[in-house]
């Protein structure tokens, strides 16, 4: 049977003149989305009208058309066409393409043209986006033409380049946007596909672990070794670089941990030599030396370069200018920036003056040497003029011999003395001198058995005398703790005051760049430049201090000889409680300190149920059934995430008495939102495969 239905016969076509149309109050499109009117004109004059417009004759009263027509569905073209008529840019009786509509309703044409509109799939757009690259065009020139910034592009080429079998995995709906975004840290294809496939037999396949298995291995680029060398160098060695366009990555990571290496050696190496030159005797290189490898060195004081008299006169003028700023702003709640910014001016300028170049002896020179490393912030670490006790002057050694830093005689005297001082101070005597045989004419020097008990008298006296003047007798403890902390070989004190220190055998990563070491460090120089070379001039110098200056000393000393390491060889019970006492009356906090969980120096190294316990302890239960289904790499990682800024600390760490999970306001966390976003929704329905853009990918 012949099929009777009436043929579609499309709407007309016709050039219709710019002058000769309106806008109709029948468009349905009266909220503003999307690309502007502005941009939308600058496309236009760059490609001319893609898409016709959709119009209806105007008709007078008796129904006979006017000439005029009326613009129902395509306003914001025609808006811009009418800003480029305005602009000059196109003359008013430009014909324009139109589809001319008889039937029907306006605001249902209007309606059907924006409702049945399928927007283009993301991965269609990142192809067209890599398309025109192809072609010639440059990231910035796409961006000026689609109006997008930069980095938009740079995104979006970075998604077309993903692993072609994984891209037909998200158009097929079974990979997120945000899964494929995590898979653009690396260009490389097949590990992209390894990650993929390893995941898939996983329940965890978060964008946070895609990013986390692609990395493994490689350096974060904030790596101290990484800031020495310089990123430039290290890419200009040929190195890649791994980077993350859609998070903070801290400027990626880095794949060629032997290239990085290499470098770093070779710049140290450089920078020996430029040192070497100096004349020192010795250069040791490293990475890192562990915390307290020169303890048992003798250090080197040097002396500071004088100012020339033009720097003597611009140093007291800074100062003085420093000094009547912050006089005349003292009140101010808050300083102009002018002045904050001639403040940090003078407080460079200042800096600069306070570290002025150390000289030394050539010939200590020639007996010291260097250590040359690397900080925590990437910069070179030079410690210079560490004498080895092989390498002492004779009269040093002897005096080692003699005494060493301890001060004591020789074993068998120092035993004989003890007994004779125990004697005499209890009122017993003494074992009668041997015979002593009749005196030539002449004084002949005293017996060494009388020297030593008329010393013994005098030891006694002055025992008592030192026990009545306080004042006194902190500065000669103080003078006993400064010849050991500062000078590793004198005996010039008669206290018998032995001060040690820990030597940190086991080292803690990281340890020697913690903001402690740093401040430790830091305030030990700072004492030496002000203390003699020579500690035979120790005394006076002391005794020139004024009270403030010798209690600051006598805390940072004190604060050397502090060892609360607890060492399975090496139990002591009553000194760990009394570090314990003692960090109570500082009021010691390892949070404020700056320590923190991380996986390399906790969370890393302990079972899985200290990991879900810490976590328990600081965010709550609710936060725990979040992790304790990952495996233990995994919960480690989400565990220091979860952690940071918690203030939890491992009970070694705590104050006696403080409660484990308690954080600097004492406060434990529960609530969902306190977790990140991934976490926090990992368990609520994700079947809608018809998820939207970010805003970076919104359609125009």
């Amino acid at each position: 049977m012949a099929n009777t239905d009436p043929k579609i016969v499309l709407s007309r076509s016709e050039n219709i003149p710019f002058n000769k149309l309106v806008l109709s109050q029948a468009n349905v499109r009266r909220v503003k989305t999307g690309i502007s009117i502005g941009e939308l004109a600058e496309d236009i004059a760059r490609r001319t009208l893609l898409q016709s417009l959709s119009v209806r004759p105007v008709r007078d009263a008796d129904g006979v058309e006017t000439g005029i027509y009326e613009v129902p569905a395509g306003g914001r073209r025609f808006r811009a066409l009418e800003l480029l008529v305005k602009q000059k840019r196109m003359a008013k009786t430009q014909p324009v393409p139109c589809v001319v509509r008889e039937g029907g309703i306006a605001e249902e044409d209007s309606l059907a043209e924006n409702v049945q509109r399928a927007p283009l799939h993301p991965l269609d757009q990142f192809r067209a986006f890599q398309t025109l690259r192809d072609a010639g065009f440059g990231e910035e020139e796409i961006a000026a033409r689609f109006f997008v910034a930069p980095g938009v592009v740079k995104q979006r080429l970075k998604l077309a380049a993903v692993s072609p079998r994984l891209l037909d995995v998200y158009v097929d709906d079974e990979m997120t946007l945000e899964q494929l975004m995590a898979f653009t840290v690396t260009n490389d294809h097949v590990r992209q596909e390894q990650v993929w496939e390893a995941l898939a037999r996983s329940y965890n396949k978060e964008p946070y672990a895609i990013r986390r298995h692609l990395t493994e291995g490689a350096i974060r680029a904030s790596d101290k070794r990484v800031q020495f060398v310089g990123l430039e160098s290290y890419e200009a060695a040929g190195g890649v670089v791994m980077r993350d366009l859609f998070e903070q990555d801290q400027g990626g990571w880095l794949q060629d941990t032997a290239l990085l290496d290499r470098l770093v050696t070779e710049k140290l190496a450089a920078e020996a030599e430029a040192i070497r030159a100096e004349g020192w005797k010795w250069i040791e290189i490293g990475i890192e030396f562990p915390y307290g490898h020169a303890a048992r060195l003798r250090r080197l004081t040097g002396q500071t370069v004088a100012f020339t008299g033009d720097e003597q006169v611009r140093y007291d003028a800074l100062r003085a200018e420093y000094g009547k700023l912050e006089a005349d702003y003292a009140e101010a709640e808050e300083l102009p920036d002018a002045i904050d910014q001639r403040l940090g001016e003078i407080e460079t300028e200042l800096e600069a003056f306070d570290n002025r170049p150390v000289v030394y002896d050539p010939a200590d020179i020639a007996r010291a040497g260097v250590f040359l490393s690397i900080d925590g912030d990437g910069g070179s670490r030079i410690e210079r003029g560490y004498v080895r006790p092989e390498d002492e002057t004779p009269v040093a050694a002897e005096a080692e011999t003699d005494g060493g830093t301890d001060g004591d005689p020789p074993a068998s005297d120092a035993t004989d003395n003890t007994v004779r001082a125990a004697a005499i101070a209890t009122g017993g005597e003494a074992a009668p001198d041997a015979e002593i045989p009749e005196e030539d004419d002449g004084i002949k020097p005293l017996a060494d058995r009388l020297v030593t008990e008329l010393t013994a008298h005098r030891t006694l006296a002055l025992r008592d005398a030192l026990a009545n003047d306080p004042g006194t007798a902190f500065i000669a403890v103080l003078h006993a703790l400064c010849l050991q902390g500062f000078y590793r070989h004198a005996s010039n004190t008669c206290l018998e005051i032995t001060a040690k220190s820990a030597n940190f055998g086991v080292q803690a990563p990281g340890l020697a760049d913690t903001a402690a070491a740093r401040a430790v460090d830091a305030r030990h120089a700072t004492w030496m430049r002000q203390l003699p070379e020579d500690p035979a001039g120790l005394w006076g110098v002391l005794m020139a201090f004024d009270g403030d200056s010798r209690e600051n000393l006598f805390a940072h000393c004190a604060g050397l000889t502090v060892n609360v390491v607890k060492e399975p060889w090496h139990r002591r019970p009553d000194a760990i409680a009394h570090g314990d006492r003692l960090a109570q009356a500082v009021s010691l906090d390892m949070v404020v300190a700056g320590w923190r969980p991380t996986v390399d120096n906790y969370l890393g190294r302990v079972t899985k149920a200290r990991i879900l316990e810490a976590v328990r302890e600081a965010k709550g239960e609710a936060a725990t059934q979040l992790i304790d289904h990952l495996k233990k790499p995994d919960m480690a990682n989400e565990a220091e995430r979860l952690l940071d800024g918690t203030g939890w600390l491992p009970e070694p760490l705590r104050q006696t008495g403080a409660e484990p999970g308690a954080g600097p306001t004492g406060q434990v966390e529960t609530e969902a939102e306190a977790l990140p976003a991934f976490l926090a929704g990992e368990n609520e329905a994700s079947s809608n495969t018809d998820e939207p853009l970010p805003h970076a990918f919104a359609a125009e």
